[in-house]
């Protein structure tokens, strides 16, 4: 319901501004929000605004025309005035005629209203009085979230409200052949063998509640390993290197510790590079299934209805339990997922097969002749 202006897009914009500043997943997940706007608004300049730590997964986009690397200024008070003052600059030099927030955040409308943009429009942020938030909108649409929608959805709903719509619904990344190139020799130089398919297992995540114990993360890169004759490399952030060391430590030969060895764009290519992703429900999911490539999901208890990737080429694995999901931070919000602790590397690998089994292993490979889903 449009609780705010007029419902529709005034005028014809010639320059957009998107706002998406939420994790990495969200900005994967709202790619067909910004191929929604330039279908719509063909010759329109389309400006992306995302945090830094995720701009560069978005800037080969045909669909944008440029990327706002938002980021927390640094150093002294007379510094941080500086580089505010500089950014206020250069955003109010774009000249925007309409900027988009998909989020309700304070910073992504603060940002919407500095831009200066004549038309402005978000979500509803429904709390009871007075939300400033709010204020710095001239259009606001209310819809409550529905937890059975897929977040892609939900955001492509906002636009849709005002008539920006596309028929093509699935997150998409661009890896352009020079980033393929240099993943190839990142390969290289960590020893991976040129002539065995990969598999990536993502262990980690921001939240414990979602992750396994090591002991399966172990169990299911030697499995991966010895039943499909593959190399398996463990990703996650730079952070997280240490963790993975212990698991291909453990595992011995044929598993490889690339955790923190590649920035977020590179990161995708390596992914794009993978026959198949193995991981919990985290930013690498939503980015191996944005470039292509066959994912098996672990959730625990968040909603797989919401976040997974769609398609044949992606299964979910969740343990069912009359509390999943309970979409909360681990059992009564303690950190501890009791849903994961019972999901065996069995059933985990019962999805496995049953991915490789429809027609992965025919594929093509962008590895020598290894077979590689597409």
């Amino acid at each position: 319901m449009i609780v705010k202006g007029d419902g529709r897009i005034r005028g014809n914009p010639a320059k957009i501004l998107v706002i998406q500043l939420g994790d990495i997943g969200d900005i994967v997940l709202s790619t067909p929000c910004f191929r929604a706007l330039r279908e719509t608004y063909p010759d329109a300049r389309i400006v992306a605004a995302v945090h830094e730590r995720g701009a560069e997964l978005v800037k080969d986009f045909e669909w944008l025309d440029g990327v706002i690397a938002i980021r927390r200024a640094s150093g002294s008070l007379w510094n941080r005035l500086q580089q505010q003052s500089r950014f206020l600059r250069d955003l109010r030099q774009y000249g925007f005629d309409l900027a988009i927030d998909l989020r309700t955040g304070e910073r992504g409308a603060l940002l919407s209203w500095l831009s200066g943009a004549p038309q402005r429009l978000s979500w509803l942020f429904a709390v009871r009085g007075f939300c400033w938030r709010n204020q710095l909108f001239t259009d606001l649409l209310h819809l409550p979230y529905d937890s059975a929608q897929h977040v892609v959805d939900y955001f492509l709903r906002l636009l849709a409200a005002y008539g920006i719509t596309t028929l093509h619904t699935t997150p998409t990344l661009v890896v352009t052949s020079e980033k393929q190139e240099r993943v190839q020799r990142i390969l290289e130089q960590e020893g991976v063998p040129s002539d065995k398919p990969l598999i990536a297992l993502q262990p980690f995540s921001l939240w414990s509640y979602k992750e396994l114990s090591k002991e399966k993360y172990i169990a299911l890169a030697r499995q991966l390993r010895d039943e499909y004759d593959c190399s398996v490399v463990i990703t996650g952030s730079p952070s997280e290197a240490a963790r993975a060391g212990e698991i291909v430590q453990a595992c011995g030969q044929g598993c490889f510790n690339l955790a923190g060895r590649t920035s977020i764009d590179m990161y995708a290519a390596l992914l794009h590079a993978c026959r198949m992703f193995v991981g919990i429900d985290s930013a690498g999911l939503h980015i191996a299934a944005a470039v292509d490539t066959p994912t098996v999901g672990i959730f625990g208890p968040s909603s797989a209805r919401s976040w997974a990737p769609r398609g044949e080429s992606h299964l979910v694995v969740q343990k069912e339990l009359p509390c999943v999901p309970c979409r909360k931070k681990g059992c009564d919000n303690t950190e501890y997922s009791r849903c994961l602790d019972l999901l065996t590397v069995g059933e985990i690998f019962l999805a496995i097969r049953s991915l490789m089994a429809n027609g992965i292993e025919g594929r093509a490979s962008i590895r020598g002749d290894a077979p590689r889903a597409v």
